[in-house]
């Protein structure tokens, strides 16, 4: 199987309880176009439940094998720029280069992300430049044999010559279940997490999270997800606090597909608080 990214060793589980619940926002849209010279647009705007509708618009062009240039402007007034480079300096080796600008404040920083995957391993590092002049830098690995994952994470300030961060992880993944445990945060905040696809039409996962630092209790979230039919599919998961979420998936033909979804505080049913969203995606 593939190596993951640092990540990505809970990814399986990490999905299944966080992805695809629509009450997330208000509303969400999405639109993906391709031109006929290969050009992808991508237009995303979110309404939140509280706060402004933020937006972007996003171009990716591919100006040559392994090159390809992204431009993306948000209603926060930054242009990103990215340039991905892939396999042009060395086989399995990807890099990007990013640039941050505001056309209001000017230079918003840069970034230089660097991925080296092989049969076995998973190593990735982020470099960080701010306009104030300060330099952080990210590296992470993962090493994997036989479905036996490990892998760890640091974060450096070099300003201040000094670890920031530090992560740790283990898992074990096969084709029908993964299970992880990770320590990140400096080791203050632990989570055990367990996925299982039942069959070609069930999925379970679970997690459990412990902060070492507040010393508070386990949280526990339990999901779960259905696949109705080759175009749709049912979600559903809940926590230990009793907020529980349901959320509902299908594609209405080739260029739409729509999603709803509801949180609901199982024990105030009588009360404000519950939340529902939309989400249309169209593609052309």
């Amino acid at each position: 199987m593939s190596i993951p990214a640092f990540s990505d060793i809970a990814k399986p589980s990490n999905d299944l309880i966080n992805k695809d619940f629509y009450h997330v926002a208000a509303a969400a849209l999405e639109v993906k176009l391709k031109t006929p010279d290969g050009v992808n647009f991508t237009a995303k705007g979110t309404s939140a439940h509280d706060g402004p509708i933020s937006s972007s618009l996003e171009a990716k062009k591919g100006i040559q094998n392994g090159i390809s240039i992204i431009q993306s402007w948000n209603t926060a007034n930054v242009l990103n720029t990215k340039v991905e480079l892939a396999d042009s300096f060395a086989k399995d080796l990807k890099v990007e280069v990013l640039n941050n600008f505001s056309p209001a404040s000017g230079n918003k920083g840069q970034k230089l992300n660097i991925y080296f995957k092989q049969q076995q391993f998973h190593s990735r590092a982020f470099l960080d430049y701010q306009p104030s002049g300060k330099i952080t830098a990210l590296a992470d690995i993962v090493v994997g044999h036989e479905g036996f994952l490990v892998g760890g994470e640091v974060a450096y300030d070099v300003q201040k010559a000094a670890v920031t961060k530090y992560s740790a992880a283990v898992g074990y993944s096969t084709p029908t279940y993964t299970a992880a445990v990770t320590a990140t945060n400096n080791f203050n905040i632990f989570a055990a997490s367990y996925y299982h696809k039942v069959n070609k039409s069930v999925e379970a996962g679970t997690k459990a999270t412990y902060d070492a630092k507040t010393g508070t209790a386990v949280g526990i979230e339990l999901a779960s997800k259905y696949k109705i039919d080759p175009l749709s599919f049912a979600k559903a998961k809940i926590n230990d606090r009793g907020i529980a979420s349901l959320a509902y998936n299908t594609k209405v033909n080739s260029g739409l597909t729509f999603g709803i979804g509801g949180s609901f505080d199982t024990q105030k049913f009588n009360e404000a608080g519950h939340k529902f969203g939309t989400s249309f995606t169209f593609e052309g």
